[in-house]
């Protein structure tokens, strides 16, 4: 037998709700054999960001090669990169191995507010990395940041998230939880076959929302490496969130934002 392996290359959070430890428990709960390479050391709870310490590049790269050379990957999830140094290094390191399964969390602003992406990384990010992944699942403030303009409403969600498919080569989720509806609806744009899907789902009331844009990442990350058809992925990564934060509404855990539940199908 064969584990459905996926690498997480991304920064921890020592809370557990997001970063690294996020990555871990929801592979684990997709059914995947995790594997990891830490980008960063970040100081940070449910309440805010206090610190960020980068792991130096060439261990970084290091522990990338170890695990693709040693166990291989079905899959990566990348999430944190915090300097441009740090994505170039990712992205060198990656051409090698032709990975197509490569959903990229353009992470620049933790849920508290923290910053986790430095100015001059965004370029880099935008014009070196993301051409490289087969999906990337940027919410409204992360899109504007990409496109450089303010996102109004829902309805130019579809458009949005076609003008970040850099002309039609990489699929965009497109997340919707920043605006104040009652229902999200969330924009898949499917590169593959030039179609637009929307994903709507109730407002859940609650403030565990820690490490949703990781989870759900995570979850496209572990369905795409079991061999699931692009939007099928999707459907069901997004299914997966959706209990995720229905369930982890439930409990109360840390003075901010508490973390979704990744085991929610496992236990209560």
């Amino acid at each position: 037998m064969k584990y459905t392996r996926v690498l997480s290359i991304a920064g921890s959070d020592p809370s557990g709700g997001a970063g690294i430890q996020a990555d871990l428990k929801t592979l684990s709960a997709c059914g995947c054999f995790a594997t990891t390479a830490l980008t960063a050391i970040v100081d940070e709870n449910t309440m805010g960001v206090y610190g960020v310490h980068p792991v130096p590049i060439d261990f970084v790269k290091g522990q990338i090669k170890s695990v693709l050379d040693d166990i291989g990957t079905d899959a990566i999830k990348i999430g944190m990169l915090h300097s441009s140094e740090l994505i170039r290094a990712v992205k060198e390191v990656l051409l090698p191995y032709q990975i197509r399964n490569i959903v990229l969390d353009p992470v620049m602003v933790a849920t508290s507010g923290g910053k986790l992406l430095m100015d001059e990384a965004i370029a880099t990010l935008k014009h070196e990395l993301l051409p490289m992944a087969r999906v990337i699942t940027p919410n409204i403030p992360e899109a504007e940041i990409l496109l450089g303009r303010k996102i109004s409403q829902q309805t130019d969600l579809p458009g949005v998230a076609k003008e970040l498919s850099h002309k039609g080569r990489v699929s965009v989720l497109l997340k919707a939880g920043h605006f104040s509806d009652e229902e999200l609806v969330d924009i898949f744009y499917n590169a593959e076959t030039d179609e637009t899907i929307e994903l709507p789902s109730p407002r859940i009331a609650t403030n565990n929302t820690h490490g949703t844009g990781c989870t759900l990442s995570s979850a496209v990350a572990a369905f795409l490496a079991q061999g699931l058809a692009l939007n099928e992925a999707i459907v069901k990564a997004k299914n997966f969130i959706h209990s995720a934060i229905v369930e982890g509404a439930r409990y109360q855990i840390g003075k901010g934002n508490g973390p979704v539940h990744h085991f929610h199908a496992w236990w209560k």
